[in-house]
């Protein structure tokens, strides 16, 4: 039970902070990175907006091209995972991407992880782990709205939701995105896809998020995953978010 946990917490994490990854990346002058209220201006959406509209509405409301562009980012923070309501394990993590390369470390009392892709290869401290590519599923689809092959389309419900949308990847991997309609921020998305054979449906919650660099990013948000016949939930706390600062090669070889 607590490395399936854990599998959900590094899960979670992925896929809610790799927004930049596999991203273009334009040469610009790095800033210091600060923090700004995160008070959303007001967008108007209309009741007729095509789900290609809303998509790029999302987008904008995320930073536009400087979310779309983001050299690196940083994530510390703390994370809760429970897969009953007796069992909680506390966390802490730390999240470095950097173009394609991105390392996760995960200090935790029962199964720590450090997991680092180099450009090539994926290494981690714990075998058995595979995610879906990082730019296929959550926040990381908005940088891909108007490639070849990613395509942006209704919900495929029969009774039209309002303000949502959904992405699917050329492997075939989706996400739906509901969106906030007084801001355009996503406040909600949910995905299902396949790991190593076996099913995994997730929606996520976003309580909050941070300007920094005018790209706003996650702060607080919930996270369930249903497996098979299991339930987990995981709550996070960014704490310190970096967008475009320096970061050196060597943080993406694994050291044991």
């Amino acid at each position: 039970m607590k490395q399936i946990l854990i599998f959900a917490l590094i899960f979670a994490l992925t896929i809610l902070c790799a927004v930049n990854a596999f991203a273009q990346t334009k040469d610009k002058k790095d800033n210091k990175p600060t923090a700004k209220p995160t008070t959303a201006p007001t967008v108007t959406i209309k009741a007729d907006a095509t789900p290609l509209e809303l998509a790029q509405i999302a987008l904008q409301a995320h930073g536009g091209d400087k979310f779309k562009n983001m050299k690196t980012l940083i994530i510390r923070g703390t994370a809760d995972v429970s897969g009953s309501p007796t069992q909680t394990i506390p966390a802490t993590f730390i999240f470095v991407s950097s173009g394609e390369k991105y390392r996760i470390d995960i200090p935790n009392p029962f199964q720590p992880l450090k997991q680092v892709f180099d450009g090539e290869q994926t290494t981690s401290s714990i075998n058995g782990f595979y995610f879906p590519p990082l730019n296929r599923i959550g926040l990381a689809l908005l940088t891909k709205i108007g490639e070849k092959d990613f395509v942006v389309a209704a919900l495929p419900d029969k009774t039209k939701t309002k303000n949502a949308f959904r992405i699917t990847s050329p492997e075939g991997y989706y996400t739906d995105f509901y969106l906030n309609e007084k801001s355009g921020q996503i406040k909600s998305y949910k995905s299902s896809f396949d790991v190593n054979g076996r099913t995994v449906t997730t929606s996520v919650e976003i309580d909050k998020f941070r300007n920094v660099e005018n790209v706003i990013v996650p702060e607080q948000y919930s996270q369930r995953f249903e497996l098979t016949n299991l339930s987990i939930y995981v709550t996070f706390k960014a704490k310190e978010i970096l967008v475009n600062s320096p970061v050196a090669n060597d943080v993406f070889t694994m050291i044991n």
